[in-house]
């Protein structure tokens, strides 16, 4: 499974961290930065990373930032996007099956890496349930 992986500095300890796991795990990882753990702007590698997931050049998406909000915000502008925070396992499992949620935004300042690693496995495993589900989805575009 193609994965894209991004966020800003208060995220980039975690970013690298889960590249390195995912690709242990059989994953291919694409990031989309940041490189350093500088201060940037979250947009400019959300919007890269949502084009690729929307355009599905990668099947899914983590992005990680301090709150997991502006990352959030910033990918859910893209048409094809659905972008979920989870802060727990069980949140990222029901924003697959309920939402087929195609992007994880993980809030670093909040969780452990041990939490945003079993969190981000969750979310890649656990497939969408669609049935009622779909027509629901189907809905959320504007």
């Amino acid at each position: 499974m193609k994965i894209a992986i991004g966020g800003d500095h208060a995220g980039f300890e975690y970013k690298q961290k889960l590249v390195q796991f995912l690709t242990s795990e059989g994953y291919e990882v694409k990031d989309f930065g940041p490189s350093t753990d500088d201060s940037v702007d979250y947009p400019d590698y959300v919007h890269p990373l949502a084009t690729a997931v929307g355009n599905e050049e990668q099947e899914m998406g983590i992005l990680i930032c301090g709150s997991a909000n502006g990352v959030a915000m910033a990918a859910n502008k893209h048409k094809s996007i659905r972008a979920a925070i989870a802060w727990q396992e069980e949140l990222a499992k029901l924003s697959r099956q309920h939402n087929n949620a195609n992007i994880l935004c993980l809030p670093a300042r909040f969780i452990s890496y041990e939490e945003a690693q079993k969190i981000a496995l969750a979310f890649l495993k656990e497939p969408f349930e669609g049935g009622r589900h779909e027509r629901r989805v189907n809905k959320i575009p504007c």
